[in-house]
């Protein structure tokens, strides 16, 4: 394996064809580079899917409403369903058993909000305090909503860290009063969200404080819920679909809604689009996979079919070797080594380079689908042993062939 000798006749073999070794080696290392490519963006994409479902519970139930599209038990359509306390409090009830997290919520948009000479538009949400774990909220500093809050109906706030910066700088907000509408809040914390300044542009408060202080009433504006997880992924979706179902039917029910009307009551299940979108990424991964592993089998095939061409320009070569005592087995090595050689030296070529570009390029084309497109380095290592072992195949065939030469043949050959 280590002979110098040998390495010396490999060289020389090889570099008495430069255009047609390099042109192989070629193919070869531009399969490995795309399938590195196509597994760096798949990664990427399967990331950016996940950040997206990060932002938020991934097993929430959450409820909207609209207006109705369809007549029924002598009602009109177009009346706008108003989900309220009591809507919620009957949902809860019945699905508490199956509920780990749940929480209601009363929104108002653009709300001006302002602190000493400060002031902005920020979304205003009244909520319960389960709502940080469903929107998977990170408390920075001070503390979220908690049950006597809502119980009391305080006064108090809750603001994300984008307003923070907003109105306090670097001026720590605990304790502070702001003003929302002109009523003074005491604010109590500072909150992160995966969702970024978006999330994070907005104060929750008590959805009772909501209610009292924007005359809403019993009125809210939506509900959500997480589910107990199951270990058993599929399991998990079939539950949390027949649990959806259950609550739209209720729900539909409780405000007299046609049951076929599609639009009045919406139940979003991030479970079952998790699983929708993790089967396109599934999907798209094995399209990767098999168009990158396509291209990779072209360049093994032109490996073996140059060992072939090399065995019939050396045929006397052989014969002349053979003659002098070579075992057959020394033939197919040194035959093999060459095969061996043209396709790790390629493969390790296409590899670094495929990984450098995506080491380059990779944080300049991110986005809020693609994220940190990369390339697990043993799955790479792996491919590349692969390829050799596919190489070394390819040049079975004519090394066999080589070997079987009798050297009276090979030395009448012209």
């Amino acid at each position: 394996m280590f002979d110098l000798e040998r390495w010396q006749e490999i060289f020389e073999t090889l570099s008495k064809n430069k255009l047609r070794t390099f042109l192989t080696g070629l193919s070869v290392a531009s399969g490995i580079f795309i399938l590195v490519i196509l597994l760096g963006f798949s990664k990427g994409i399967e990331n950016g899917v996940k950040s997206q479902f990060e932002q938020d519970a991934t097993n929430e139930i959450s409820v909207r409403t609209s207006r109705t599209t369809k007549s029924y038990k002598g009602l009109n359509p177009g009346r706008y369903v108003q989900l309220t306390n009591e809507s919620y409090d009957a949902v809860e009830r019945k699905f508490d058993p199956y509920l780990e997290y749940r929480s209601k919520t009363f929104m108002v948009w653009g709300g001006t909000v302002s602190y000493g000479n400060e002031s902005g538009n920020y979304r205003i949400s009244g909520v319960l305090p389960d709502n940080q774990f469903i929107e998977n909220a990170d408390i920075g500093t001070g503390r979220f909503v908690n049950h006597s809050d809502v119980v009391e109906s305080r006064k108090i706030a809750v603001i994300g860290n984008k307003m923070k910066q907003d109105l306090f700088k670097d001026e720590s907000p605990i304790d502070k009063n702001i003003s929302v509408y002109g009523v003074n809040f005491k604010v109590v914390g500072v909150f992160f969200d995966p969702g970024g300044e978006r999330e994070e542009s907005q104060l929750y408060i008590p959805i009772t404080t909501a209610q009292r202080v924007f005359n809403a009433g019993q009125d809210i504006r939506n509900m959500s819920f997480t589910m107990k997880m199951e270990d058993n992924f599929d399991k998990a979706v079939k539950k949390s679909e027949a649990i959806s179902q259950g609550i739209e039917s209720q729900l539909k029910e409780i405000h007299i809604v046609a049951p076929d009307d599609v639009s009045a009551v919406r139940v979003n299940n991030t479970l079952e689009e998790a699983q929708k979108i993790y089967s396109l990424v599934a999907t798209i991964q094995a399209v990767f996979w098999f168009v990158g592993i396509g291209t990779i089998i072209a360049g093994v095939v032109g490996v073996g079919n140059i060992m072939l061409i090399i065995v019939k320009e050396r045929t006397k070569e052989i014969g002349i070797r053979k003659a002098l005592g070579a075992m057959p087995m020394s033939i197919v090595g040194m035959i093999l080594q060459e095969a061996v050689f043209v396709t790790m030296f390629s493969g390790l070529f296409g590899l670094v380079f495929g990984l450098g570009l995506l080491e380059l390029v990779g944080p300049q084309i991110e986005n809020d689908f693609i994220k940190y497109p990369q390339v697990d380095f043993n799955i790479a290592l792996t491919t590349v042993f692969l390829l050799v072992l596919a190489g070394a195949i390819a040049g079975f065939i004519p090394a066999y062939r080589a070997a079987k030469i009798k050297p009276i043949v090979a030395l009448r050959d012209e």
